[in-house]
């Protein structure tokens, strides 16, 4: 039964000016008494509660909403009017404490049936994202009230989701090769050491191959630039499909080379992985007539594997990858559209040889 407006424990006589001003907000205000009641309930709160000012006005703020309200609202309601201080419930943690809606249910003239479908099976509107101030009023009668306001956050949660997108997207955009499509060099030197030292602790090896397109200058000299930037897609898509794995990383190095990160994965299974992409690509059989290797697009690959249970053998991210490049090497002058691997502990075998090789300039490979 709503209460009359008239009665003695109202203490906000409702011919006051301001509520006419508090109508016209673009925010919710609410008045709570002592006694937990509401004493206030503007027209904005009325717009998207559903519930009207005349149904509200007098009734306990829980009986208004028709359902218990959230506990740290209600804890903020009772500091406020025991201790006098103002509380803030902002949206980050306290997302909607008050069941409001932007498009709420018909207005309705009693309290307590916001949010009902109004058939089996409906779907109860969602709630306004919002934001509460709640302050100590005191009246010219002594009597201390909770004044809330209620801010509607939806823009501001928008905007934060578009910021997050956009964030996401540049975030994504600053690894991501523009032309390939697969993860950048920048994005490959975070991840090697990343992926190296979880195998370490893991127990586990991991692999890594580098790929390297066979005469792709003299490709781009005879066929032009765009050619050769579809033939590099083209060997992308090639080679993704091999790699069954999602925690396999594909990445271009540089030009026309590319690096695999195959964690937990042996030399054996490496091995299968790295002939799979090679005859891929070679299947693929796009003409070039200008290769010593085939008479179609080639590529050639260097691996090295790194061994948990013989971490001296390359026993950081620049050996393993050196030793990879030099796999590499030896697969590109040993007659390209080939797979070389080079022995775990080939690096240090050879440690002295290797060191040699890098202090030279290393010759073009074409």
């Amino acid at each position: 039964m709503p209460a009359d407006p008239q009665a003695s424990h109202l203490p906000v006589p409702p011919s006051l000016p301001w509520l006419r001003i508090a109508d016209a907000l673009a925010s919710g205000l609410l008045v709570i008494d002592e006694a937990e009641r509401v004493v206030h309930w503007n027209a904005w709160m009325a717009k998207h509660s559903g519930i009207a000012t005349e149904a509200a006005i007098g009734q306990p703020v829980d009986a208004v909403f028709g359902e218990a309200l959230a506990m740290p609202f209600r804890r903020a309601v009772a500091n406020v009017l025991k201790h006098r201080l103002p509380v803030v419930l902002s949206n980050v943690l306290h997302r909607d404490p008050l069941p409001l809606y932007r498009r709420p249910p018909a207005m309705t003239g009693t309290a307590g049936t916001v949010g009902t479908p109004s058939a089996p099976g409906d779907t109860p509107p969602t709630r306004m994202p919002q934001s509460l101030t709640l302050m100590p009023v005191q009246a010219e009668c002594g009597a201390h009230l909770c004044l809330v306001q209620v801010t509607d956050t939806s823009m501001f949660v928008k905007r934060e989701r578009l910021l997050r997108s956009n964030s996401d997207r540049l975030s994504k955009e600053a690894v991501i090769d523009g032309l390939t499509g697969v993860y950048n060099r920048k994005y490959f030197n975070q991840s090697l050491p990343a992926e190296l030292s979880r195998c370490a602790r893991l127990r586990l090896p991991l692999s890594l191959l580098m790929i390297d397109v066979d005469a792709f200058k003299r490709y781009n000299d005879s066929y032009g630039h765009p050619a050769g930037d579809r033939v590099l897609v083209a060997i992308v898509t090639a080679a993704n499909a091999q790699l069954k794995r999602g925690a396999d990383i594909l990445a271009r190095y540089g030009g026309e080379e590319f690096v695999v990160i195959l964690s937990a994965c042996d030399e054996a299974n490496a091995r299968l992985v790295a002939e799979k992409i090679r005859s891929a690509i070679a299947d693929l059989r796009i003409p070039h007539a200008h290769s010593d290797a085939a008479s179609h697009i080639t590529v050639s690959v260097g691996a090295a594997t790194w061994l948990a249970d013989r971490p001296q053998a390359i026993n950081d991210e620049a050996a393993l990858l050196e030793a990879a490049d030099r796999a590499l090497y030896v697969a590109k002058h040993g007659g390209r559209d080939a797979v070389r691997w080079l022995p775990a502990g080939g690096v240090v075998g050879a440690a002295g040889a290797v060191r040699a090789a890098a202090a030279r300039a290393r010759p073009p490979l074409a």
